[in-house]
């Protein structure tokens, strides 16, 4: 685990290099955040009102069932839609940059709008993807969630390169999916991990705003507890665009070298050699 978050520390250092050269990319996190917001809003809101925001139980009825997973079903399409949207956007610009070009935040807007169609596409197997995991952490809390990991930490792997694929290739979904799982095995091996942690690392720089907010309830006043949860929240968003934006720079790197064989001059060979490690 520490060698995944000194080697993130580093692929971190390369990708905020990228970003410091276009800082617009910080945008489209911004912009994906909000649509994000206003995604949940449009859902969580009619479902609270409604009650139905809770999985149905034991003895709901089949309709009661098919009711409450096709609205997580459109809601799961919906966030990927966005999400996915605007990392196209952001790995056009980072490819652009990688190869030696300087990208305007309408170069990455116009190469997202231009791939619509497999953005759809790969949004539907994601929400696919993602409802079939939903459904199995239902069905058995414990055993459930443990193989919905298992599950889940697979498909992260297989499908890390394909909004990459999806962007420079313009192929379809499926034709992406199976892109990035020969992309990685034909680079690193049959059996693969991801030797990198951008989560460690989120998780170790969000504990300043953590003990921020810790320290202002503990203050006993009210303004004090406010000025800091307001600092605290803020902080956590800023970490949260920025670690976005980086490992979505850093999927375009992986990809530039798992396609081309060669670093771009932003990146150390060495570095994305140790992206993926055989198990």
């Amino acid at each position: 685990m520490f060698a995944k978050i000194a080697y993130t520390w580093e692929v971190m250092g390369s990708s905020w290099r990228v970003l410091k050269q276009d800082r617009e990319l910080l945008l489209f996190a911004v912009l994906s955040m909000l649509a994000c917001l206003i995604v949940m809003a449009s859902f969580a809101v009619p479902m609270y009102r409604t009650e139905n925001w809770q999985p149905p139980g034991e003895g709901a009825s089949t309709e009661q069932q098919v009711m409450y997973y096709a609205t997580l079903f459109l809601f799961y399409f919906c966030n990927y839609f966005v999400i996915t949207f605007f990392n196209c956007a952001i790995v056009a610009c980072a490819v652009t940059r990688l190869s030696g070009g300087d990208p305007t935040f309408g170069e990455g807007m116009r190469a997202a709008v231009a791939r619509l169609p497999q953005i759809v596409g790969w949004a539907l197997i994601s929400a696919t993807v993602g409802l079939m995991l939903r459904i199995i952490e239902d069905r058995s809390e414990k055993v459930g969630q443990f193989v919905a990991g298992l599950l889940g930490m697979a498909w992260t792997m297989v499908s890390f390169l394909v909004v990459p694929v999806l962007v420079v290739e313009r192929k379809g979904a499926f034709e992406s999916l199976k892109k990035s799982t020969a992309l990685l095995k034909r680079t690193w091996g049959e059996q693969i991990v991801g030797g990198f942690s951008f989560g460690g690392i989120g998780f170790l720089l969000c504990l300043p705003a953590g003990l921020l907010i810790v320290l202002g309830v503990l203050s006993g006043s009210i303004a004090v507890t406010v000025v800091c949860v307001g600092v605290g929240v803020f902080y956590l968003i800023c970490v949260s665009l920025i670690m976005s934006t980086l490992r979505t720079i850093f999927q375009a790197a992986v990809y530039f070298y798992a396609e081309h064989g060669d670093a771009p001059a932003e990146f150390d060979a060495g570095l994305l050699a140790g992206a993926m490690q055989r198990k």
